[in-house]
């Protein structure tokens, strides 16, 4: 990390090394819906265009994390560090091992053979960053778009967005006849923060997303819209509950690890989990999100768990 240039990309905070069980269990079975891993850097290496740097996020870190959260599922996404280079996050899961699935970043006009081999790989997805870059922010490339959802609808995989809903004019009209479902990740990730957000007009448009079946929430990163500095982030409550009333059938979870380009304190993950309990009081809806809803999203087999 020494040999590293961060005069342009600050390095980030580590994540507590050393997180606490939940308070309140998880089901058995449940998935962690969002994490990335992050190096060795000398390994692989991060590109020149990134705007934050992270310390290293093994894959053996993370799976430290995931059994002392009691996760037997996980989803690893590519991290805006890597740009299109899956490297990292590919050897994680060939080293991971069964209960693992990720979300890549692709090439536009990526072949069918090489959806085919990150397929196998247990890609099930592609994500594109429309926040962290510096021109036309939150705005949707939209015939980039529907040409990239068009190659890999055959292999029934989703397009995760990464945008600030509220200040993204006609996202949902653009997104609409897309060929693959969509995934938005951090509740909406309002820009003008989580307070107020669920009275917003951008937030009823969500509500109508949801209920067309064809998108997804990931309840993720209340850090990243909530005023407060530190847990437990209650005034992102307002808009989980009324996700959680309005589509438990639409939402995953997931932990955001390794809590990249953080600006406060850091949490702990243990009590970051217990949020959970909180947002989804109900063990029922509690375990749908947890378990169900991303077998289905992502396809994992009933008896596909991580071994320990």
């Amino acid at each position: 990390m020494d040999q590293i240039d961060l005069s342009r990309a600050p390095l980030c905070a580590a994540p507590d090394a050393q997180p606490r069980a939940p308070r309140t269990p998880l089901p058995r079975g449940a998935c962690d819906c969002h994490a990335h891993i992050c190096g060795p850097a000398v390994t692989y290496p991060y590109g020149a265009e990134r705007i934050y740097t992270p310390p290293d996020a093994t894959i053996e870190s993370y799976r430290h994390l995931l059994a002392t959260l009691g996760l037997e599922r996980a989803v690893l996404v590519q991290p805006s560090v890597y740009g299109t280079d899956n490297s990292a996050m590919l050897a994680a899961l060939r080293s991971a091992g069964r209960g693992f699935r990720g979300v890549a970043v692709v090439e536009p006009a990526i072949a069918a053979a090489e959806v085919a081999a990150l397929h196998r790989a247990g890609v099930r997805g592609v994500r594109l960053n429309l926040v962290d870059r510096r021109a036309g922010r939150n705005a949707v490339p939209l015939e980039i778009v529907r040409a990239l959802a068009n190659r890999i609808a055959p292999f029934g995989w989703h397009i995760e967005f990464l945008v600030n809903l509220d200040a993204a004019l006609g996202f949902a009209a653009a997104i609409a006849d897309l060929a693959v479902p969509i995934v938005l990740g951090h509740l909406g990730y309002p820009r003008a923060g989580a307070r107020g957000w669920s009275a917003a007009p951008a937030f009823a448009d969500l509500l109508a997303m949801l209920a067309g079946g064809r998108c997804w929430i990931k309840l993720t990163g209340p850090y990243r819209i909530s005023a407060a500095a530190d847990l437990p982030y209650d005034d992102v409550d307002a808009a989980a509950a009324r996700l959680v009333q309005a589509a438990p059938g639409r939402l995953v979870w997931g932990s955001d690890w390794p809590h990249v380009m953080m600006k406060k304190p850091m949490p702990n993950d243990g009590p970051l989990c217990d949020l959970l309990a909180r947002w989804i009081p109900d063990d029922a809806t509690r375990r749908r999100i947890l378990v169900a809803n991303p077998i289905e999203l992502y396809g994992f087999g009933a008896d596909e768990r991580i071994t320990r």
